[in-house]
């Protein structure tokens, strides 16, 4: 509990203390100006002495008229127009915008009626709905102009009338329609919509008058919407995009893929054509309760600061909400879209300059992460190398690096490999999560156990994923048929003899993220649900730099058959669709199988690499055995793991379901594993495959048997 004897507390009162002084020094001067200062109704109603009061307090002006008291050319008032208003007519318009060119030739209004398109009456209203919020004795004039108190901003006939104008004038009506550049600017709002049109009150924005006054802050509303894209030296070409933008072309739609540089591009040419950038967060817009008042917010805030749009993802609105883009598209500023989708004419009512952003390249991505890691990087740590698998654009890479360095800092300060892949893999994006399981690999070449031919083919897979930007980008070693730069891969052979480890360990050499999908779970018997989970799981892994194994392949990769019913037609329909999409994917695939013979061979010619995963022959199954059992484990003085391995013709994920059971059946008698321990669990995994329990298998061990 707070005491008075608190610093903390003394503190506060000392300060309370200063304003409290500040109070009574404002009393005691509004006593000395007030004419009558025992009114019991003050602040229900004005008088014409506070009025003259507050007109004749000069010293409070903040806001000076733009027109000289001076200027000869002013007329007398007409009758009815308010006292002080000019006698000036819409046709007299030439004359009000001569003596505007005596504002400051850099004056944010100057600019401001330029970018807008706005006339000297248009200003000239700005300017009467602008001065409460910077003096707010025009609050009190207003008011009485007004005869309302509680209506302390200027109506559109107080408006028109102070810039001597009749009312009924179409011409100065028109100037304040909702099309007009004021209003459809957003630079002013007409409020109390359910009032006469001449009755309804006028305000300018807070953002717009924070612009004139110096302020370039964003407008708070865009504050979840705007995304920090801006130019990166030596990532693309962007000198073609920007002499186009200084020709005066106003749309262009960069289409990219995974890695894309695209938004850095787009920066680059706005700023090298003379803009400053707004970048726009398309799936936040496309969440956003009202996208097109946001739109017309973000528009608006292009246009005070003289920037360009650069609005990604497309993809994030393209479908959903179309009409979004439309609007995007038909904004008077220059807007640069990014996306992966092909363009549509629909989108916009004139053609884009369409363009394709290249990736960003291994040399580049190494050159970007050091720059973005502001600290010395160790020799030893081969950039280029660890970053050669990930797909990333310039901010993934700028995050990646951040994020490997707060990392380095917990362990120690010492940048190591796996902190860079972490800070790379962390980029991934979360929705394939929901339709794969994710493994982070733990394993590595060393636990492996399989033929010197196999092993070799998996190194070769590895190498393809890690130059695949080489070979097939620079190199242009896959050209045409929009086949992407992916690498896939078969891996064939029975249940348990490595598969699934081995696609681990390509994912942990690589520093990637393994995601497991069962394709079995895929299939769906209604027509064409099959396509749309698969569309899902490959559009989801195009944000993901990992590693997609396809369990289970046979189940939709089966051969083709002649189409004898409506089954065979749409079975067939679900091969072929997975065929070329699977041509089309950047990323690393692989499918596992039980039964190679069932796939199709047009399917097997798409392939980068078939490998075939044997039994394991006696030398294997020994060591299988001695690395299943593991170090730990209790082992008894009468283990004969060579019997086990010659005898028993077991795969290796069979030989690790064995030492397992083992292990519990050790911990459940408190004794290590013993050799009638391991027939015993050899046993019960026999019975699990359904083989027979051979004398010629068990030799001198039959008798354990139970």
């Amino acid at each position: 509990m707070t005491t008075a004897g608190d610093p903390n507390l003394r503190h506060l009162l000392a300060r309370a203390v200063a304003v409290e002084q500040r109070i009574r020094r404002a009393v005691e001067a509004r006593q000395l100006t007030d004419p009558d200062p025992d009114d019991a109704f003050r602040g229900l109603y004005l008088t014409d002495e506070n009025i003259a009061r507050l007109l004749d307090a000069e010293e409070a002006r903040a806001f000076p008229s733009p027109v000289p008291d001076h200027d000869e050319t002013a007329t007398e008032t007409p009758p009815g127009a308010p006292h002080g208003a000019p006698a000036e007519t819409s046709a007299e318009t030439p004359t009000r915008a001569s003596r505007l060119t005596a504002l400051p030739e850099a004056s944010r209004l100057t600019s401001l009626a330029g970018e807008f398109d706005l006339t000297a009456l248009d200003i000239e209203i700005l300017l009467i709905t602008l001065v409460p919020d910077l003096d707010d004795r025009f609050e009190a004039f207003y008011g009485y102009l007004n005869d309302d108190v509680t209506r302390r901003r200027p109506s559109i006939g107080l408006a028109l009338g102070l810039c001597g104008l009749s009312p009924a004038d179409q011409v100065a009506r028109g100037r304040l329609s909702a099309l007009a550049p004021l209003r459809e600017g957003r630079l002013l709002l007409v409020e109390d919509l359910d009032r006469p049109f001449l009755s309804r009150a006028l305000r300018v924005p807070d953002r717009v008058t924070a612009h004139l006054l110096g302020d370039d802050t964003p407008d708070p509303r865009l504050a979840d919407l705007l995304a920090p894209w801006h130019a990166v030296p030596g990532v693309g070409d962007p000198a073609p995009l920007a002499a186009a933008l200084a020709r005066g072309a106003s749309l262009a739609y960069l289409r990219e893929d995974q890695g894309g540089a695209g938004t850095a591009l787009a920066a680059s040419a706005l700023t090298l054509a003379g803009h400053r950038v707004l970048g726009l967060d398309l799936a936040r817009l496309a969440e956003d309760p009202s996208p097109v008042e946001a739109v017309r917010s973000l528009v608006r805030e292009a246009r005070l600061t003289g920037s360009g749009l650069v609005c990604a993802p497309l993809d994030a609105v393209s479908r959903e909400h179309p009409e979004l883009l439309r609007r995007l598209t038909g904004t008077p500023v220059p807007t640069i879209l990014v996306g992966r989708a092909p363009w549509d004419a629909a989108w916009s009512a004139a053609p884009p300059l369409l363009l394709h952003a290249p990736r960003v390249e291994p040399s580049t991505r190494a050159a970007l992460w050091t720059d973005a890691y502001e600290a010395p990087v160790p020799e030893t740590i081969d950039v280029d190398r660890l970053l050669s698998p990930f797909l990333l654009t310039p901010e993934q890479i700028t995050r990646a690096a951040r994020g490997a360095a707060q990392t380095t800092h917990l362990d120690g300060g010492t940048l190591t490999p796996d902190h860079v892949r972490q800070g790379a893999r962390a980029q991934n994006a979360a929705g394939l999560d929901r339709l794969a399981r994710r493994i982070e690999p733990t394993v590595t070449w060393d636990d492996l156990v399989l033929p010197p031919d196999t092993h070799a083919q998996l190194r070769e897979l590895t190498a393809r994923a890690r130059h695949r930007d080489r070979v097939l980008g620079e190199w242009g070693m896959r050209p045409g048929g929009g086949r992407g730069r992916g690498v896939s891969a078969l891996f064939a052979g029975d249940s348990g003899t490595g598969k699934t480890m081995s696609a681990e360990v390509i994912a942990a050499d690589l520093g990637l993220d393994l995601y497991t999908v069962d394709l079995a779970t895929v299939i769906d018997k209604y027509v064409g649900e099959t396509e749309k989970n698969l569309e899902r799981i490959f559009s989801e892994a195009a944000g993901v730099n990992g590693v997609l194994l396809f369990d289970e392949a046979d189940a939709i990769f089966g051969k083709r058959s002649d189409v004898k019913d409506a089954h065979d037609r749409y079975a067939n329909v679900e091969s072929a669709y997975l065929l070329q999409r699977m041509e089309s994917f950047d990323g690393l695939a692989i499918l596992a199988t039980n039964l190679r013979a069932n796939l199709d061979d047009a399917f097997t010619r798409r392939l980068d690499l078939v490998i075939d995963f044997p039994v394991p022959d006696p030398e294997q199954r020994l060591v299988l055995w001695e690395r299943c059992l593991g170090p730990v484990l209790p082992r008894g003085k009468d283990l004969d793991l060579a019997f086990c391995a010659e005898n028993f013709e077991l795969a290796g994920g069979n030989i690790r379901s064995v030492a397992v059971t083992s292990a519990y059946l050790a911990a459940d008698t408190g004794e290590p594993v013993t050799m009638p321990t391991l027939i015993h669990a050899i046993q019960r995994e026999y019975q699990k495959l359904g083989r027979l329990t051979l004398a010629s298998e068990f030799g001198p061990y039959l008798e354990l048997l139970a």
